[in-house]
């Protein structure tokens, strides 16, 4: 399993747009190769609350 510390800050904004889209927590943990909680932390603001969702597009 991969480390939370793995991510990018590009990932961080991936991650959080795909929130707001409304995706599964553990999708998107799942394509990270991480915990769900992990994800939930995210959303929660937990954990890089001050990276803003990424608005172009990407590829998920």
């Amino acid at each position: 399993m991969a480390s939370i510390r793995d991510l990018s800050l590009d990932d961080v904004a991936i991650i959080k747009a795909r929130l707001a889209k409304g995706e599964f927590q553990h999708r998107i943990a799942a394509d990270y190769d991480l915990n769900q909680g992990r994800i939930c932390e995210i959303a929660k603001g937990q954990r890089w609350p001050n990276v803003k969702p990424y608005e172009g597009q990407y590829d998920a």
